[in-house]
């Protein structure tokens, strides 16, 4: 229950759904679809929302989708489900932390080595494992169609969520974190295999953009590789130019 009560304070501070719906008024607009997988307790759900989107929020976490369902559940548009994401339908172990619940994470590989990779999780503990039913992206458009937008934050999953999706979205975010900006590549990869993209990429919680125009994957592999800046975190956006039609072999 602290761990929760931590996330409410930091996520919905005063302020912060201003500048939240200021900053996805660039790729939602009214009637829109958006999902936000690992949406936790709904703030980024309450934006999308407020910009007049219809919105299909996934979190597996039984203390966190509580507050989600009782924070935007009554909001008109708003689907909750207390899922996971993943490359295929089924059930998975999530690593909670009580603590942290933010960084609970279905990628086992990495939480054994994020502590010692990136100073931020050095002293999270993953105390707890519960079983959670795992659905896809495609699932999810089969089920509520294709989403405008897509935010994914995951822990560490993010790759395994874009493996579970076989057409291009026009529109969608990945964490990255230092320490495991490989999977933040292999995201760029499998995004690339789907269509033509560019990329802009924001620090942290903030708002304003790390590079002053639009860049291609080329571009973000060599920012990637070079360390991101040395920043501990963010989320890399991109935005669809050209869909391939033609996918390559699984």
């Amino acid at each position: 229950m602290i761990g929760v009560v931590k996330s409410l304070l930091t996520y919905w501070r005063p302020g912060r759904q201003r500048g939240l719906r200021r900053m996805y008024s660039q790729f939602v607009r009214p009637g829109d679809l958006v999902f936000d997988v690992g949406a936790h307790v709904g703030d980024r759900t309450a934006a999308f929302q407020a910009l007049g989107a219809r919105v299909v929020a996934l979190e597996p976490q039984p203390g966190p989708a509580a507050w989600l369902n009782r924070i935007v559940g009554g909001r008109d548009g708003v689907t909750i489900l207390q899922q996971a994401v993943g490359a295929e339908i089924g059930r998975a172990q999530l690593a909670v932390s009580r603590a942290h619940p933010t960084v609970s994470t279905l990628a086992h590989g990495w939480r054994a080595q994020i502590g010692s990779a990136n100073p931020t999780f050095s002293n999270v503990e993953w105390d707890t494992q519960i079983d959670v039913p795992v659905t896809t992206l495609d699932e999810l458009i089969a089920t509520y169609g294709r989403p405008a937008f897509c935010k994914i934050d995951v822990e560490g999953f993010e790759a395994e969520v874009l493996a579970g999706l076989s057409i291009a979205l026009p529109a969608l975010s990945v964490e990255y974190v230092a320490g495991s900006l490989d999977v933040t590549a292999r995201c760029v990869i499998r995004l690339e295999t789907l269509g033509r993209y560019r990329y802009c990429a924001y620090a942290g919680e903030q708002r304003t953009p790390l590079w002053p125009a639009w860049r291609d994957a080329q571009a973000v592999h060599s920012w990637l590789n070079a360390g991101a800046n040395g920043l501990s975190s963010g989320d890399l956006y991109a935005r669809l130019e050209q869909t391939i039609t033609t996918q390559p072999d699984q």
